[in-house]
């Protein structure tokens, strides 16, 4: 009898506790957009590279205060935190916005967009969110304010985090997830699952894609260095050529996605972005250096790549009586959705988006360092898109592009879906 009870206890308080959100959140929603949409614009006019965020940190900080939030700044050089406690006990969700630009100098005419110049790497650059991480910051603003002033209706907590340099760091410095949580994020405030969102102008407006299981690949760059023996390029036997060791190093580490590794677990991808040696038509160089991206959805797969990457430089070289070191730096893991989550998640995407809106789309090579937060608790991470419905998504400029453009009305649905995501979870988790 007790057993019976509390089952109709608890879906009495889950559907009265639905019924509540439901019947507030569509007019908090119409009543938080057009500040969405401002702070959206000041972020945007004044943007950051990573670990540089002071001023946006501070614009963050501000808000959260002024909710009556425990906030917490620095973490991460710039990184904002804030814990909203609920009434009642439960469950702690995170919620995930990336803060930082890109160096590029925007070309969209619009009357915020972006004349802020910096240095990068020596360079004088422009700053521009061309990924859309204003947006991120400003919905995530807005279900903060929403979510606090429901939390006498809250069984639970919500933990909002604002993370710097999601691009990666400065050279020579850490920074994003992986130092959050190296500073102890997650042992802190130890959330149950996490959730986060990404524009894309590759959907249309409004609508979210999503999938189960790989997301996104990894990132890891490789650095190569051959070493040969310089001579006149008219006498190549009295030298070693490192170019053509070279070329031949990377005719060879095509083979090892096509041929060594087993890609019907899941596809891979080595591409060389760079390469450079020789100052002069008839000299043969001593070093040539090259550079380049490895891509992937597999974890067990990544370390066969490295292992064989390593190899075959190796031992080309070593055939030409050339040398060859091989470093590997490693990047964001896979971006994986949690299968229950991302079951469980699909109904506040729906009430979102509507249920026509709301898809599953391929993996995409491109790469996010939410990876690290998703390694650690069940996490969930899908895509709002952002492009006008007169334009086609295969037309649009890509995120990074320079002319990279937000259809704002898509910061409503974006508001919306995380505040849901959160509700839901709270409720069906009491």
């Amino acid at each position: 009898m007790k057993k019976i009870l509390s089952c109709v206890l608890t879906t009495t308080l889950m559907g009265y506790t639905s019924a509540i959100s439901a019947a507030n959140l569509d007019q908090r929603l119409e009543d938080i957009e057009p500040k969405v949409i401002e702070w959206r614009r000041h972020l945007h006019q004044h943007p950051e590279l990573g670990n540089r965020e002071v001023k946006t940190a501070k614009y963050i900080s501000n808000h959260l205060q002024s909710l009556g939030l425990a906030v917490e700044n620095g973490l991460a050089h710039t990184g904002v935190i804030a814990l909203l406690k609920g009434a009642k006990p439960g469950p702690t969700v995170a919620l995930r916005a990336d803060m930082d630009a890109l160096p590029v100098t925007e070309r969209v005419d619009i009357p915020f967009a972006s004349r802020v110049r910096t240095i990068y790497n020596g360079v004088d650059v422009g700053v521009m969110h061309a990924c859309g991480h204003d947006t991120h910051v400003a919905m995530l603003m807005g279900t903060a304010e929403i979510l606090s002033n429901m939390r006498d209706q809250l069984a639970g907590n919500v933990l909002f985090i604002f993370q710097p340099a999601e691009e990666g760091a400065p050279d020579g410095e850490e920074g994003g997830a992986e130092l959050m949580l190296k500073e102890k994020l997650f042992e802190k405030y130890k959330p149950d699952v996490t959730f986060g969102q990404h524009v894309t102008s590759s959907l249309p407006l409004g609508v979210i894609g999503y999938r189960s299981g790989p997301l996104m690949a990894s990132s890891d760059e490789f650095r190569i260095i051959v070493e040969g023996r310089q001579t006149h390029g008219s006498r190549p036997w009295n030298g070693v050529d490192p170019i053509s060791v070279a070329a031949q190093i990377i005719l060879s580490t095509q083979t090892i996605v096509s041929r060594q590794i087993d890609i019907t677990k899941e596809p891979a991808v080595i591409s060389f972005g760079k390469i450079s040696g020789g100052v002069r038509n008839n000299i043969i160089p001593n070093q040539v250096y090259m550079n380049g991206t490895i891509r992937n959805f597999d974890m067990d797969n990544r370390q066969q790549i490295f292992k064989k990457l390593k190899i075959t430089a190796e031992k080309i070289a070593e055939s030409a009586g050339a040398s060859a070191k091989v470093q590997i730096l490693e990047g964001y893991p896979v971006t994986s959705n949690d299968p229950e989550l991302t079951t469980a998640a699909l109904p506040a995407l729906k009430m979102a988006a509507g249920d026509e809106k709301v898809t599953v789309i391929p993996k995409t090579t491109g790469a996010e360092d939410f990876s690290f937060f998703a390694n650690e608790v069940p996490s969930f991470f899908y895509f709002l898109g952002i492009t006008s419905p007169e334009v086609n998504p295969t037309d649009a400029p890509s995120n990074h592009s320079d002319k990279f453009f937000v259809d704002e009305r898509a910061l409503k649905i974006g508001t919306k879906a995380m505040t849901q995501l959160t509700l839901n979870y709270l409720r069906d988790s009491g």
